[in-house]
């Protein structure tokens, strides 16, 4: 698959198996690298080159950034490299800060392509800023093991169905998004994506979806899963994976013949959530005696109304049972 850098508006975006070679290169001087120790042994070139180093640790993104303000200095551009949790955290202290931020995925997050992300607590005045460099190799964005490659690609999935079924949906992300919902096919369509081509594959259609998710934005599945990750305590993919063979259902329903007319998204839904273990909430301990908690919670929302119906509290509740 061929490699290509796409200039879009305040952002760069470097494409391509092989391109975290030219990443010191391609980078302004005194930079500043979030990550995590896994993540780091996949670039030591971009470690060694930083101004300053911070790993990433568990958590929140809204307390995370918040925690690194103070320890962060210079005035250079806040790169991440790793997953969805440490790109939202260098744009969560990119928009605090007035700094620009940068990604180098180690998954299929697609973090690095939106400005959804928490801001830092008690950070007065943050903005929710995109990453102004982007550096998506597919050798470190789709080098996660199968089970967790799986529902990182659920959650790539996700963002390409949801993109298309919101109020803020237009034509050419939802190209995008269709595109991205065809690569991630065609890699799931044997055994799983084993050949470097499929893991191109997967990588692109997380950088395609995100793009679509963050022009259009989200509404009744990623409330869903995202309350199911705050309230519930499951894992970012995990919970996508668990959900969207359910949530493709409901949009299907708010759009007849649109979303899944003929249930092959919800298919590969399936497929995807039974190869991350994710096949059910019951499968990413999360007990469901809180099940009750997170509709309630996810029913505050103001999200729902990008794909209306909104939901109300019952008809969440009913698909949090219906996945369980």
């Amino acid at each position: 698959m061929s490699g290509f850098t796409w200039h879009d508006g305040e952002r760069v975006i470097h494409f391509g198996r092989g391109r975290v070679g030219e990443a010191v290169e391609l980078l302004p001087d005194g930079y500043v690298l979030l990550t995590t120790e896994r993540a780091q042994a996949s670039a030591p070139h971009v470690v060694e080159a930083a101004a300053e180093l911070h790993h990433v640790g568990g958590g929140l993104v809204d307390e995370l950034s918040a925690e690194l303000l103070a320890q962060i200095g210079g005035d250079g551009i806040v790169v991440a490299l790793g997953g969805g949790r440490v790109i939202d955290t260098a744009k969560a202290i990119g928009g605090a800060t007035g700094r620009p931020a940068g990604a180098i995925p180690t998954t299929l997050s697609a973090a690095e392509m939106t400005k959804v992300h928490r801001t830092p607590k008690g950070a007065e005045g943050a903005q929710r800023i995109r990453p102004a460099f982007v550096l998506n190799d597919p050798a470190l964005c789709a080098s996660q093991p199968p089970a967790e490659l799986a529902a990182s690609a659920a959650n790539s999935l996700a963002h390409a169905v949801e993109g298309q079924a919101t109020t803020m949906a237009s034509p050419v992300p939802s190209l995008a998004a269709r595109e991205a919902m065809r690569l991630i096919d065609v890699a799931y369509g044997g055994d799983g994506p084993d050949e470097d081509v499929h893991r191109d594959q997967l990588a692109l259609a997380a950088l395609l979806s995100g793009y679509a998710i963050d022009a259009a934005h989200y509404g009744l599945h990623h409330v869903l899963s995202q309350t199911l990750v705050r309230v519930g305590g499951a894992g970012h993919g995990p919970a996508n994976a668990a959900m969207l063979p359910h949530t493709i259902g409901a949009l299907e329903r708010r759009r007849p013949g649109y979303v899944d007319p003929d249930g092959s998204l919800a298919e590969l839904a399936r497929k995807l959530a039974q190869t991350a273990g994710a096949d059910g909430i019951r499968s990413i301990d999360v007990p469901q005696e809180r099940l009750a908690d997170c509709a309630r919670a996810a029913a505050q929302r103001a999200e729902l109304a990008l794909t209306p119906p909104p939901a109300d509290e019952a008809e969440l509740l009913g698909l949090y049972e219906a996945a369980w």
